[in-house]
């Protein structure tokens, strides 16, 4: 395919694969989460706003009378799931693009690639484009309705926990918050981690796990874990994956999104939520010519994060210590 005016025969085929491929390319952003999706839970059909809350109501047996009603009445801990609508409309010169890709796959798939093998392809490099930026900013992110950036689409869960101590919703009296004293290095590391799970409460540390952390404080957690047990014999293996102490219940995990958080959380997969929809007809992938030599890759979808509850049962989180993220 050489660059220069594309044929109509050409835009045909990404206007129909971008019909035909829809579900697929719409799927694409949020299974490109695979860092993060095996940690946390994909809630479905999500437009706009859902109401999730703490399962655990409170109920509980006691000695029997006639008479008897609980002493507590019902008391949920409700929250909202909000969803954003993000849009991209990137214009692109197909033929340059496509040569691009073309290089890429040819080992794989062959240089004689029909228009339509092309195409397709074209917009599922663009769909996993879009996973990349969601990925990257799923803690960071902070809603601005006059943003231009997925960084604006949603509020990620960093920024949430911002609000939420703030709000005293995250806090010590709730035993679902503690500062750390001092930096994480690779001289304290083990020591710092354990520190913030025993400070979890009893239900949390008895329930399969995930510690958030940057890779950094993985490698310092790596780093001195391998100083401090270099010769007993059950350090069979460099790379720690679940925290020491923990009866292999906490499972410790390096994101790539979490290399300028201020927060480790420690929480179950069921209470870190990912909203959104893929379920109704408002998402949509299209192909659009407004120019003689390029397209418009136009595409809508729904996203958004949230903590099931706050509930100490369910969350723990540790604010680091002002320089170990480079903070004065």
């Amino acid at each position: 395919m050489s660059v220069g005016k594309m044929t109509s025969a050409q835009l045909s085929a990404y206007q129909n694969a971008a019909a035909k491929y829809r579900k697929e390319l719409l799927a694409l952003p949020v299974i490109g989460l695979e860092e993060i999706l095996p940690y946390a839970t994909l809630r479905m059909g999500v437009r706009y706003k859902e109401v999730v809350g703490n399962p655990s109501l409170g109920a509980q047996f006691a000695p029997y009378k006639v008479d008897m009603k609980s002493a507590n009445d019902l008391s949920v801990d409700f929250r909202e799931l909000e969803t954003f609508l993000g849009a991209v409309n990137l214009e692109f010169e197909p033929n340059s693009v496509a040569s691009m890709i073309m290089g890429e796959l040819a080992a794989t798939k062959g240089e004689a690639m029909k228009d339509a093998q092309i195409a397709r392809e074209v917009l599922v490099q663009m769909a996993k484009d879009l996973a990349k930026t969601l990925n990257a900013s799923i803690f960071s992110a902070s809603r601005n309705a006059n943003g231009t950036t997925t960084a604006t689409l949603f509020n990620g869960f960093d920024t949430i926990t911002t609000s939420e101590i703030t709000g005293g919703g995250l806090a010590v009296a709730r035993k679902n918050f503690k500062q750390l004293d001092a930096a994480i290095t690779a001289a304290n590391a083990v020591a710092k981690l354990k520190e913030l799970y025993r400070a979890a409460s009893p239900e949390l540390r008895a329930a399969e796990s995930v510690m958030l952390v940057s890779q950094d404080i993985m490698d310092a957690y790596n780093d001195n874990y391998e100083t401090l047990h270099a010769a007993t014999p059950y350090n069979l293996q460099f790379e720690q994956t679940f925290l020491e102490g923990s009866n292999n219940r906490c499972k410790l995990v390096a994101l790539s999104s979490k290399s300028d958080s201020q927060y480790i959380h420690l929480t179950t997969k069921e209470n870190m939520l990912i909203g959104v929809d893929q379920l109704g007809d408002t998402e949509n992938i299209e192909v659009a010519r407004f120019s003689p030599f390029t397209l418009n890759f136009i595409a809508t979808m729904f996203f958004g994060v949230q903590f099931e509850t706050l509930d100490a049962r369910r969350l723990m989180v540790g604010k680091l210590a002002a320089a170990a993220n480079g903070q004065s």
